[in-house]
């Protein structure tokens, strides 16, 4: 907690070096939030230096305890080649946990994924529905992103076939109904 609001200066100056102390006692207690803080100061060089290795270790540690955010980060991570050998297969296996998580920044890297075939087997009525979850996520929370998801969906429906949209929003009809 102390490490936490130091990284945000909540009550106490923001002191990102200090942070780094306390967050590695949570982390290396098995607390999921920490590793993952960890992981973005590292990427970032705030308070540790920048080391993209010990970023994806520290986003690791919390992705496999099932953090959107890290599951997410580390996806970023392996799409880009940072910290590890470039791998868009790994990219996209650590997007879908956290996009079956329902975060939507990862549905909507997994749908462009599915759209190029990168990681993924080209698949347009994947992208769509990944789209379209992304789309209705963002547009919940009120985020702009809403609208890069929703226009990449629809862009993608003008180079589909008939038969892929009506079996893109039977799916996504069903991921929706699972989901409430």
């Amino acid at each position: 907690d102390i490490g936490m609001r130091l990284t945000k200066g909540d009550g106490v100056r923001q002191d990102f070096a200090a942070a780094v102390g306390w967050l590695k006692k949570a982390a290396g207690a098995g607390l999921a939030d920490a590793q993952f803080v960890l992981g973005a100061l590292h990427q970032q060089g705030k308070g540790a230096p920048k080391d993209p290795v010990q970023a994806v270790d520290w986003y690791r540690k919390a992705a496999e305890q099932g953090d959107a955010a890290a599951q997410f980060n580390l996806g970023v991570m392996f799409y880009a080649g940072e910290g590890v050998p470039q791998d868009d297969a790994e990219a996209a296996k650590w997007y879908r946990q956290a996009a079956e998580r329902g975060y939507a920044r990862a549905q909507h890297k997994l749908g462009l994924l599915y759209e190029l075939g990168r990681g993924v087997p080209q698949d347009f009525v994947q992208a769509y529905v990944w789209f379209g979850l992304a789309a209705a996520s963002f547009g919940a929370k009120g985020r702009d992103d809403g609208a890069d998801a929703g226009g990449d969906r629809d862009k993608l429906k003008a180079r589909m076939t008939p038969a892929q949209i009506v079996e893109a929003e039977r799916l996504l009809k069903g991921f929706r109904a699972r989901r409430r």
